[in-house]
């Protein structure tokens, strides 16, 4: 999406652009647009697209929500064009034909990063020497600067353009975000979080504490991973299913816990310890299983091969 605001007097151009035409771009675009100005215009005259007129009858216009606290924000009027009225809106449509003319005209760039960059210089070079429409003995960069002493002063914290969703993790420690999946620490599944989100960086929040941050992805379906997740989610399932083989030997015999001590006090690996004496009850039974380890302990031999040699 190509945002566009033009100045009425001077003709000053800002151009910037983004991924997609949802509200959160559009508020950037009028934010980025007042700082590049370095002030305010009283009044903004909207086309009416859904991000700014939600509807209208007649002369009885609802503003969208969110452009409705950026004017509260900034103490500019906003004002919808009237259907159908092109000429309302003249300065606009020339400004967008003169930008498909003179800027895309054989550019080649890179990136969404490198595109907005040549828009910069562009809208500071190029299109502020042309002549300007008012008063063809200035160009519109000298008429800017004439006009931007009368537009209105930018507010000392620039208004807050973050995505704010409510989302929830179900049964896996992920949520969806803008079509995509990004990892939360498991501890989090079955939970409701907050994303807060700009263009770069996806923050999810509980209460008050952010526990997890990814660099945002514009793609669809992709997901995205911190490895520190992915590893605690991983050792948290080898500890259960540890915990459960141990429990199982522990269920067919009284000796189970006394021999698992010993090994580990002899200073033998647990992990394969208890494999391996759960294979020898798949392959002998609980009651041959539970007299090898009894007899075992009786020897002073408490390692897995105590069992099986007796």
């Amino acid at each position: 999406m190509a945002y566009v605001m033009v100045l009425s007097w001077s003709r000053q151009i800002f151009l910037q652009f983004y991924v997609n035409q949802q509200t959160a771009s559009f508020l950037r675009g009028q934010v980025a647009a007042f700082e590049a100005f370095n002030g305010v215009p009283k009044v903004c005259l909207f086309d009416n697209m859904k991000t700014a007129v939600l509807e209208r009858n007649g002369s009885a216009i609802r503003f969208h929500p969110a452009l409705l606290d950026l004017s509260s924000h900034y103490h500019f009027e906003p004002r919808a064009a009237a259907p159908a009225r092109g000429n309302e809106k003249g300065r606009v449509e020339r400004a967008i034909r003169y930008i498909r003319d003179n800027f895309f005209a054989g550019r080649h760039y890179s990136s969404l990063e490198d595109l907005n960059a040549q828009a910069d210089e562009w809208c500071k070079g190029t299109s502020a020497q042309r002549r300007c429409p008012e008063d063809p003995q200035l160009s519109v960069g000298e008429a800017f600067l004439q006009e931007q002493p009368g537009l209105l002063a930018l507010p000392d914290n620039p208004f807050d353009t973050r995505e704010h969703v409510v989302v929830r993790a179900q049964k896996t420690p992920y949520v969806r975000f803008d079509s995509n999946d990004y990892s939360v620490p498991h501890q989090h599944v079955q939970t409701s979080l907050t994303v807060n989100a700009c263009l770069k960086e996806v923050r999810i929040i509980s209460g008050t504490n952010v526990i997890a941050t990814h660099l945002r992805s514009f793609s669809k379906g992709e997901q995205i991973e911190n490895e520190a997740h992915v590893n605690a989610l991983w050792l948290m399932k080898t500890n259960a299913k540890q915990h459960r083989a141990q429990d199982r030997l522990c269920q067919i015999s009284s000796h189970a816990q006394p021999l698992l001590q010993h090994i580990i006090d002899r200073g033998h690996a647990l992990k394969g310890a208890v494999n391996r004496l759960n294979q020898l009850l798949d392959d002998y039974g609980a009651t041959e299983l539970h007299q090898a380890m009894g007899e075992a302990i009786e020897k002073n031999a408490p390692y897995v091969e105590g069992c099986v040699n007796r």
